[in-house]
Parts: C-alpha cells; structure tokens; sequence
C-alpha cells in the first residue's frame, strides 16, 4: 500500500489543503474507495495515527481518502466557508483525478466518527446516488441536540446562524425522504459504546431510521468516546 499526503488549492475554500491517502500500489484496475472523516478535534491524519486503517485497506484491497475540514461539522457555515460544498463536489473530483479510485457508486463508501460519522450519514443521505453504503461510529447524529447543551462547540453558532432543525443538515430530516424505497438508497451502519455522551442521541437516529425504508446494521456495546473501539470497529 502506497501512503501519500497531498497539498492542493481548494477552488471553493480558496484555501490550500491537505488530504491523506492510502492506495494500493499493483491494483490492476480502478480501486473501492471509502472516504473517511475525522472527528472534531483531529484532523487528515488522524485516522492513520490512531488506527490500523492501512492494515485493514490491504487486507479488503481498497483506497482511502482522508480530507480534512477543522471543526466544521461538514457543513457550509453561516460565517465561514463552505465546508460541506467542499467535500461533497470538490473532494471526489480532486481525489479521482490524483489516484486511481473507482467512480461506481457499488464501489464507493464514506465512514467517520464522531462529528465525521454526522458528515458521513449526511452526506450519503444527501447524495444516495455516489454511495452504496455509510457508517458512523459514535457518530454526533443529533445536530439540533448539540446546539442545546449548556456549553456547544464555541463554533456552532458560525456553522449555524439558526437552529438546523429541518433543513439538509439535520439528520431526521433526511430520514423523512426514505419513507418509501427510494430508486438508489446507501445502506447504512451504525456503532455507538453504551457509556458514550451521545448514545442516547445514537438510539434516536437508530429508532426514526427503523421507520423508513433504510436498510441499517445497528450495534451497540460496552465503550465511551476512545480510539480504541473505533479501530476495532472500522
């Protein structure tokens, strides 16, 4: 497996960036792919540091690609950039013409934990037709929740100028589109440890996604917020 850090310039941040990657070297044709997302105080490399993610990409034989987007919530902030145009227009264009990544939508995954596992339901709920499966890890499904804490994220309210409630970013409103089978629809898992601060945020997602067409893997387990169980479980 090959290992490559990239700098670009992002055309929509009008920043430059840096992304990791790890991509098998002697594949004979274009390889899966998984997007992989970091949490919110990690970034690009986070994954690679704290997880056997290169062992277990040799192993199923597929790329990763590993953007970084700060403490962004993967979302276009009111008073900031537009995170979430990034990732889910310019991250795949930029990743398929620098490595040799599938663009079948059979062949194409997005995973993360914690704020990631939020972007990574996000994003495959909001463009079903790129994925064929998502999984969030202790994922910060509740975005409307995490804006009601005594203390949110300092950067919340430059990410939202409004409660999301309702809107493309709030994850039970998403759900409501998958009512009924939709023609293309990811299927989805989901982990979250029993002593984890957003496990009851995890067993709502997990109930109102009961209640469409979805298909979801739900596990749950002994585990807080530790690197630890999200190696063993990606």
């Amino acid at each position: 497996m090959a290992q490559l850090t990239c700098r670009f310039a992002s055309r929509i941040l009008e920043v430059t960036l840096s992304l990791n990657a790890i991509v098998p070297e002697h594949a004979s044709h274009p390889s899966p792919v998984l997007y992989l997302l970091h949490g919110l105080s990690d970034d690009d490399s986070a994954w690679q540091r704290f997880s056997a993610i290169e062992r277990y990409a040799e192993h199923y034989g597929i790329a990763v690609i590993m953007p970084q987007v700060g403490r962004s919530y993967y979302t276009d902030m009111a008073y900031g950039p537009n995170w979430y145009r990034f990732l889910s227009e310019e991250l795949p264009v930029i990743s398929e013409r620098l490595f040799p990544i599938s663009t079948r939508r059979e062949e194409t995954f997005v995973a993360g934990l914690s704020m990631g596992g939020y972007g990574a339901f996000k994003w495959a709920l909001r463009d079903p037709e790129r994925f064929a499966a998502a999984a969030s890890l202790s994922g910060s499904l509740d975005i409307v929740a995490v804006g009601e804490r005594d203390t949110p994220p300092p950067e919340y309210p430059l990410i939202f100028d409004r409660s999301p409630s309702g809107t493309e970013d709030d994850l039970f409103a998403l759900l409501k589109r998958y009512r009924t089978p939709q023609p293309c629809q990811p299927a989805l898992f989901q982990w979250c440890g029993r002593e984890d601060a957003l496990y009851p945020a995890n067993l709502r997602f997990q109930e109102a996604a009961r209640e469409t067409a979805l298909e979801l893997s739900w596990h749950d387990g002994p585990g807080d917020h530790q690197w630890r169980y999200w190696d063993r479980q990606i």
